[in-house]
């Protein structure tokens, strides 16, 4: 999932970049109000961490100028200061929730998922995703097979997630390179087949099933492996060749 930071300090925007890129999420930083709203008009984020005290253009007018756009994009709105009548107008101005500085990462995260949770570019998102046994927790981090837990990298948690929000669907690879990683990765896209084989041996080995098939020449689609059988991969492994295999991998 793409996170925007939108924070001038640049330690405090740095560490949250940090942090939200060790828990599976893809971030931007915006360092300004205007870079925001450019940043916001040209990509399609999942969530808006928005500061109040910004230069050229404050948090409340770019909270402001985003839904009269009609971007319903959740905003997370954090403030140095702490007074009734800033959260009552940064919630007026369209945020979602508001979190005055200085604040535990925990907690930001937590209203981070709990936003995600809840809605997300104007449409309801399941708490639990769900194929067949598979089963996927965002708010708990957490994926299973049935009962069994399944352990995975903060990128192939995201990757993964991506699929199954948007089950039955096409991924191409530049689709899965914008969501999970930043805006500015200009690395080997050849990485992504090395998280799907990663996937791959975690989940369709390990539990003997077909949950992540490739579509030749347009990407990877998810499929549940209770209802579905894999159309593009007859002879159970013509698709599977994921490319190069010196590429690495980075957790």
């Amino acid at each position: 999932m793409r996170i925007l930071v939108v924070e001038d300090e640049t330690a405090m925007a740095e560490s949250l970049r940090t942090g939200l890129e060790a828990e599976g999420f893809a971030v931007d930083v915006a360092a300004d109000g205007e870079e925001a709203l450019w940043y916001a008009d040209e990509v399609a984020y999942d969530a808006i961490i928005l500061d109040l005290m910004l230069p050229k253009v404050n948090g409340f007018v770019v909270c402001r100028t985003l839904r009269d756009n009609d971007n319903w994009t959740p905003v997370l709105m954090l403030t140095a200061k702490d007074g009734h009548l800033d959260e009552a107008e940064g919630l007026d101005t369209g945020a979602d929730d508001y979190l005055t500085k200085p604040f535990s990462f925990v907690v930001l995260l937590a209203r981070l998922r709990a936003l995600l949770r809840r809605r997300g570019r104007g449409q309801e998102r399941p708490t639990v995703l769900r194929a067949g046994a598979l089963s996927l927790d965002p708010a708990r981090r957490e994926v299973h097979h049935g009962d069994e837990p399944v352990a995975l990298t903060a990128k192939e948690f995201a990757i993964l997630e991506y699929l199954m929000r948007r089950a039955g669907d096409v991924a191409s690879k530049a689709d899965i390179m914008a969501n999970v990683w930043d805006f500015n990765f200009d690395g080997d896209p050849n990485i992504v087949e090395v998280y799907i084989r990663s996937l791959r041996k975690k989940i369709d080995e390990r539990f003997a099933l077909t949950t992540i098939e490739t579509v030749r020449g347009a990407g990877y689609r998810l499929i549940d492996p209770a209802t579905s059988r894999p159309e593009t991969e007859p002879n159970g492994t013509g698709n599977r060749s994921d490319g190069p295999s010196d590429a690495r991998a980075e957790g």
